[in-house]
């Protein structure tokens, strides 16, 4: 079994973030100005506490600032993300918020004990044939009657390699999907998907963006 540490796409996203951790913080300081996407989230969150409450785990936390937005929500939340120079930006400035390293492909956590999983443009850096087995351990870690929101570029066209951002050299990958694709695979993982919504593209935004809500079903 390949070790998830070592795996060539996890080594070069997570260095890749650490190299523009400052930059990427920078030029997103705060909860975004964005009221379909906000208002998603907000729906998020009321359908994990009318379930419970168990916690919410935000993959590819990032700056941690929808991770605090929801602890503000009352959700219970913490963050994960595969760059410590993310987690240690996330900390410092939510000292209040629990912010752990990791990868949402191989989640160290107990079965059934989070209460939702928030994944906001973090799986355009997983490949398709790693999404499978990411969407298994999703729902492996989810309460019965936890939600899934996942949200990413829509689009028919393959993605796209970056080897600079912010006058660093980097060598990070997007993809890009229909949205329909990702919902078929979370229906495989064991998820019923109850709702999917698509944004059309703001400026300086070049794509539509996706947004799927799924449940595990109990």
């Amino acid at each position: 079994m390949t070790d998830p540490e070592t795996t060539d796409f996890i080594q070069t996203t997570r260095t890749s973030y650490d190299t523009i951790a400052k930059d990427y913080s920078a030029a997103f300081p705060g909860v975004p100005d964005l009221p379909v996407d906000m208002s998603m989230i907000a729906a998020f969150a009321a359908l994990v506490k009318a379930n419970g409450t168990a916690p919410v785990a935000d993959l590819g936390s990032g700056p941690g600032h929808i991770t605090a937005h929801l602890n503000d929500l009352g959700v219970q939340t913490f963050g994960i993300d595969l760059s410590p120079a993310m987690v240690d930006l996330a900390r410092e400035a939510h000292p209040a918020v629990r912010y752990h390293r990791g990868s949402m492909t191989s989640l160290d956590l107990p079965d059934e004990t989070l209460g939702g999983i928030l994944a906001l443009y973090s799986i355009i850096h997983v490949p398709d044939d790693h999404l499978p087995a990411t969407f298994a351990g999703f729902h492996r870690v989810l309460v019965p009657g936890g939600h899934v929101l996942l949200s990413f570029q829509k689009a028919d066209t393959p993605g796209l390699h970056l080897t600079e951002r912010f006058g660093h050299e980097i060598d990070l990958h997007y993809y890009w999907r229909p949205a329909y694709a990702v919902s078929d695979m979370l229906v495989k993982a064991g998820l019923e998907v109850a709702a999917t919504l698509i944004r059309e593209p703001l400026e300086p935004e070049t794509r539509p963006r996706a947004f799927v809500l799924a449940r595990k079903p109990g």
